[in-house]
């Protein structure tokens, strides 16, 4: 099989679920494009690909796809996460909310791999805004960090909301700051309530889409406007 063919075999309850979502009517689903396969295809022709994790592996497949075909990248962003533990013989023990939520902003975590993707035409990213349900079964043959516990499957339990990035313009709505402010990495986490990690990858894709400039330094942190 070749290295470009999504294959179904682990695929997650999330991601087939986001996947027949967007199939459309026909339910086009694992649709050749080019030398490639997207996820799905709408009734209008638009490829679909869901991406729960870094984007740097799309780079090449959609530079190829948006030559003469739009795409649109499905990005997960698990506002809350329902965890359900089971035993190995498959017996619920208990189910607890996840204390951390997803916001937004996660996109730039895994957009810092492929910060040049949404200059592409005819490429957009959606953010689907989601609460999960993650299976998880205590047999002792998952990471030491959960102490045995795997992860077993993630399944789409409610969607919230959707944002739509089309042009690289739309990228603007995450910096609460005028044409004329200037600001650094550390301004960016404050004024927006994010992590300074976050806001030091947001500020590096936004920066390589051109949406922002550096423009000196203060001390030793790097400031930047729009």
């Amino acid at each position: 099989m070749s290295n470009n063919i999504i294959g179904t075999r682990k695929e997650s309850s999330l991601h087939r679920s986001l996947k027949f979502q967007y199939s459309g009517k026909e339910n086009l689903v694992e649709t050749p494009a080019g030398s490639y396969v997207c996820d799905a295809c709408t009734d209008d022709g638009e490829y679909i690909e869901v991406q729960t994790g870094s984007f740097g592996p799309l780079k090449e497949k959609a530079k190829e796809i948006t030559k003469k075909n739009k795409l649109r990248i499905i990005h997960p962003i698990i506002n809350q996460k329902h965890i359900e533990l089971y035993d190995e013989k498959g017996r619920l023990k208990h189910r607890r909310k996840s204390p951390l939520k997803g916001n937004p902003w996660d996109l730039f975590k895994v957009l810092v791999y492929a910060p040049s993707l949404p200059l592409l035409k005819n490429l957009v990213i959606e953010l689907a805004v989601i609460e999960v349900t993650e299976k998880r079964i205590d047999d002792g043959t998952g990471s030491w960090r959960r102490k045995g516990v795997r992860i077993a499957d993630r399944s789409l339990a409610l969607r919230r909301d959707t944002i739509i990035l089309e042009k690289p313009k739309d990228y603007k709505q995450f910096l609460p700051f005028t044409k004329k402010e200037q600001f650094t990495v550390r301004d960016l986490a404050e004024k927006a309530g994010i992590n300074p990690d976050i806001a030091r990858q947001a500020l590096y894709v936004l920066t390589k889409m051109g949406i922002v400039k550096r423009v000196g330094k203060k001390v030793n942190a790097i400031v930047y406007s729009l």
